[in-house]
Order: structure tokens, then sequence, then C-alpha cells
């Protein structure tokens, strides 16, 4: 029984130590992250939610994309979704816009084949402050 309690104690302390910071857990090929409870890192994707309509999302893309200086651009929109493919310095880049609500967008971004982090936290940065300006 006390061993039991321990082990039931020691796996709340693991988890208490690792949920205030950045984790990852890999199952099988399924990996999935998370950053400072913002953003969700699976299979390449890193993910987060705005605060924003799909339509100011969607304008936010394409000046995002522009500001990078991005090639053969993809677009497609549909009625709840919305997705650019580009070419940036040679990697292949998918955003993915999902309509969660009439104030909630998600957005997921991929650079290139297996997903890069930094490069889509840097995507999720630009596109976040042409969110911010007018």
């Amino acid at each position: 029984m006390k061993r039991r309690i321990l082990a039931v104690l020691s796996l709340l302390a693991a988890l208490l130590l690792i949920a205030a910071c950045d984790t990852a857990f890999t199952v099988g090929s399924k990996t999935l992250g998370f950053r400072s409870g913002e953003f969700i890192y699976t299979d390449g994707y890193l993910r987060t939610t705005y605060p924003f309509p799909l339509e100011k999302i969607w304008a936010a893309g394409e000046k995002t994309l522009a500001e990078l200086k991005a090639s053969e651009i993809e677009r497609i929109k549909r009625i709840a979704t919305a997705s650019f493919v580009a070419l940036i310095q040679d990697e292949k880049v998918r955003i993915s816009i999902e309509y969660l609500d009439k104030q909630t967008t998600a957005v997921s971004i991929m650079v290139g084949t297996g997903g890069n982090n930094l490069a889509s936290q840097l995507i999720h940065d630009r596109l976040a402050r042409n969110l911010q300006t007018p």
C-alpha cells in the first residue's frame, strides 16, 4: 500500500514539474508538445488560437507571407477553413486556419517536411504582430 501511495505521489510531483515548462511526448510516430500553455506542437505543426475572426487571420496571413517573400503561394479558402501553402527560402510552409467561433480562430503552421518548431514560431510571431496592426 505504501508503495502505491509513493508511486502516485511521485507521478503527481513529476506532472507538476513539467506542467509549467516546455514539454514534449513521443508515442510511436506521434509527437505532442506544449509550450507555455499557448502553443501545441503535434506531428510537425505548431498550433495556437487567436482571438480574431477568420477573415482577419486570412488578411494577416497574406501580409505575413508577403513580408517573408513567399513564392508559389497556393491559397485555399472555404467557409470554416482556409490554408496557404508556399515556399519561403526553399522551405515548404503550410498554414492551416480553422474557424472555432465568431471571435476565435486556430492556426497551425508547419515548415519543411517534418516540421521546424523554431521557423513555425517565427511565422506565428509575425502573424501575431500583423494581427495587432490595423
